[in-house]
């Protein structure tokens, strides 16, 4: 009986900032140390002409472009895959360590034709100590894999391209991430989340999330302050409402509104932890969950009324 033969899977890294030139170091290495080894790894260097100097002299081996599209993360990403020609095509942020059996982790669910794309668990790699008000449901804020989320292989709505594979011909049938909407400057939308959405509406297909396939996600200490953290959810909540507005409306947005339901939740079980005297840690999560809440919430208010400002006044209703 004949052996199904590997799938080809392209390693792609955007990256944007000399500042994270160690991180893009640290990254790479893991992108090459993999058991299940790539065929190619591309990176993607954002409008900066120095770093993709650098890049070109020191990354032996490894393909170095520069973004085709305005800048933004999306056409970085983009240029990488679409140079690719593999059948899988796998996406690594610039401030990430891949485990060494990441890739091969994140590559077995494609036997299942019906596949699109899978995505693994990201542990948050802190410069400082895990802030004590930071909670385990809002680890999304940095990057991390949170509380609620799937402990064994299962199906998902959507991954985050941090750590991400992605079955080529589906990818390139929608267009690739969407460009204009992505990470730039204070914009935060969530292209990776609006991408895994059409790709899944394209016949049918799903999402696996595999949480042992795993990379460390670093954290700067600017990211772990109670100030980003309110920002990061404001922008979040944002650029939620306006994914909406790109698809389907708030039918789009059916594990945000889950997520929001088991929040409460979260709130009253700290709770009782402090009053029982489990530390006082518990009631400064419980007051981070309400704060990241309602700093969500006024994002989302924000973008719905912009929206409405940026409608003709002849299709207003």
């Amino acid at each position: 009986m004949e052996s199904t033969p590997r799938p080809a899977v392209s390693i792609v890294i955007p990256t944007h900032s000399e500042q994270r030139w160690p991180a893009l170091v640290r990254t790479v290495a893991s992108a090459r140390s993999q058991t299940y080894a790539p065929a190619e790894i591309v990176v993607v260097v954002d409008h900066n002409p120095a770093l993709f100097r650098r890049a070109r002299r020191d990354l032996g081996g490894v393909t170095v472009l520069e973004n085709l599209y305005a800048q933004g993360v999306s056409g970085n990403r983009n240029t990488g895959a679409f140079h690719t020609s593999t059948s899988l095509i796998a996406f690594l942020d610039d401030d990430t360590v891949a485990g060494p059996d990441w890739l091969a982790g994140l590559v077995a669910p494609f036997a299942d034709r019906e596949v699109v794309g899978t995505g693994g668990g990201i542990q948050p790699a802190w410069e400082r100590t895990e802030p004590a008000w930071m909670p385990a449901e809002f680890l999304w804020a940095v990057g991390g894999s949170y509380a609620g989320m799937p402990t064994s292989t299962a199906p998902i709505r959507n991954v985050w391209s941090a750590s991400m594979v992605v079955r080529r011909e589906t990818f390139l049938a929608v267009g690739g991430f969407r460009t204009g909407f992505g990470k730039l400057g204070n914009q935060n939308r969530p292209e990776d989340t609006e991408l895994c959405l059409r790709m899944s509406a394209l016949a049918g297909g799903r999402w696996m999330y595999v949480p042992h396939a795993t990379i460390r996600h670093e954290v700067p200490a600017t990211h772990s302050t109670f100030g980003y953290f309110l920002r990061r959810c404001y922008a979040e909540g944002r650029g939620k409402v306006a994914m909406a507005g790109l698809l389907n409306g708030s039918q789009s947005l059916g594990s945000e509104q889950a997520y929001l339901r088991s929040l409460p939740g979260a709130v009253f079980r700290n709770l009782a932890a402090a009053t029982r005297g489990r530390g006082t840690h518990h009631l400064l999560k419980a007051c981070g969950v309400l704060a990241g809440v309602t700093a969500a919430a006024v994002g989302g208010v924000v973008e719905t009324f912009a929206a409405r400002r940026t409608v003709p006044a002849g299709l207003a209703r």
